[in-house]
């Protein structure tokens, strides 16, 4: 049974600020930020839940069958993960390919404490707490400096490194065009790693890094003991209220410009390109098939098909597929039939997964994995992991992958190119 407290907050509170640095006193800790994105589909402006009361992590062997089981009997908020590599459950895959992050591949927990903060309101849900324990928090988070900590202090420089050379890149690109050409896919997305050995960061101020420099929708702030994520995701994966489901696939970007005349022609460049609106269509088809799994009958819709939205570094091009489901169906088999999103892996999604494990050299991961929350009434909401810092504290490894869809239209360099904006706001993040 949860203690319910809701607080309404004076202007300029500050208490996103305060909450991020009051948590990380904590083993477990997700944080997600909107960064007061304006989107109707959107439930809060901030969520963070700190503290395991339970926690289920497994390895993908029947890895949604236990999370079925753990959300049915939970029945409570439970906050995690799915990486990408869950693909084993749902299909017959497996990759050999180098992890240096070890992360598990399934994480969730129920947590003991619960912020959502909605314009100037925060709601604070506590499981079994004692005495004061709710007003002594909130106080104690009240008292924070708003600002957070500015660090200075010298270290010694972030030597990040690529996995794949240009020309392997090129290479791969070659091979993934012929397959396309052969009629084994028609789009693929191919990513490359970029990482730190014997490195040593400092999470909370590189995630503040990150979310200054690109201020997007679907921020988020992992921590799992010696384990974090550190988000600055633009894409939903897929969100469920009552019984409407929703997914909004990113396919199609381009850089920005300060120049404000060339930065709105390059936004129109955008929405008119055909290659670009082609693989978001591709993916589009595929998330539409992915829904229509578990949707009531005719009921999967398209309202929004290749909208460009602005963020700080990049224009995107993204589409809204919903649908309805019954109010009977689990919220776990909408995600085991939908998983992985399309925009991560291509299309046909099990031949371009099969061929992304033959070509890429590490193992994904969290990587183009979702993080987010089930609610006590069988919502959800979860983002996708892209545009990402991934850390292992223990062993001292730092990781960013970035990719792009490749079709029959693509070119080798103008998908290098893509890859190297999209990593632009993970490298000054850390180097700053």
């Amino acid at each position: 049974m949860r203690v319910y407290k809701k607080i309404q907050l004076e202007k300029g509170h500050g208490i996103k600020n305060k909450l991020l640095q009051w948590s990380q006193q904590f083993r477990e800790v997700v944080w997600l930020d909107s960064n007061d994105f304006q989107q109707k589909y959107s439930s809060y402006d901030a969520v963070l839940a700190v503290d395991a009361f339970t926690i289920l992590q497994t390895d993908a062997t029947e890895a949604f069958d236990k999370l079925k089981e753990y959300q049915s009997n939970t029945n409570d908020w439970l906050f995690g993960y799915l990486t990408y590599d869950l693909k084993y459950d749902t299909e017959n895959l497996k990759s050999t390919n180098f992890d240096g992050l070890d992360f598990p591949e399934l994480y969730f927990f129920q947590p003991k404490k619960i912020f959502l903060l909605k314009d100037d309101v925060l709601e604070i849900q506590y499981l079994h707490f004692v005495d004061d324990e709710l007003e002594d928090d909130y106080s104690e988070i009240i008292a924070i400096d708003s600002e957070l900590v500015n660090f200075n202090e010298e270290k010694d420089p972030i030597k990040i490194k690529l996995r794949m050379t240009k020309d392997s890149y090129f290479d791969k690109f070659q091979k993934i065009h012929n397959h396309i050409c052969r009629g084994d896919i028609y789009e693929m997305n191919f990513c490359q790693e970029f990482y730190a050995e014997n490195t040593e960061i400092d999470p909370l101020h590189v995630y503040e890094e990150l979310n200054a420099i690109s201020n997007p929708p679907f921020a988020t702030f992992l921590k799992l003991e010696d384990k974090y994520l550190l988000s600055a995701s633009p894409e939903r994966y897929i969100r469920k209220e009552n019984t409407s489901v929703i997914s909004q696939p990113i396919k199609g970007t381009s850089k920005r410009s300060s120049n404000p005349i060339e930065d709105r022609q390059l936004k129109i460049d955008l929405a008119h390109d055909e290659k670009e609106r082609s693989e978001n269509i591709m993916i589009v088809d595929l998330v539409r098939n992915d829904l229509s799994k578990t949707a009531t009958k005719g009921s999967v819709s398209v309202p929004e098909l290749c909208k460009v939205y602005s963020f700080d570094q990049v224009h995107q091009m993204i589409s809204t597929v919903t649908a309805e489901v019954l109010h009977t169906k689990s919220p776990v088999e909408i995600l085991r039939t939908t998983y992985p999103m399309g925009s991560m892996t291509g299309a046909p999604k099990v031949s371009a997964m099969k061929i992304i494990e033959e070509l890429e050299v590490t193992k994904r991961g969290l990587y183009s994995g979702a993080v987010g929350y089930f609610t006590p009434d069988n919502d959800f909401d979860f983002n996708v992991i892209i545009r990402s810092i991934l850390y292992n504290k223990s062993n001292k490894y730092v990781s960013y992958s970035v990719g792009g869809a490749i079709t029959v239209k693509s070119t080798a360099e103008a998908e290098y190119q893509e890859c190297l904006v999209k990593a632009k706001a993970m490298r000054e993040a850390l180097l700053a």
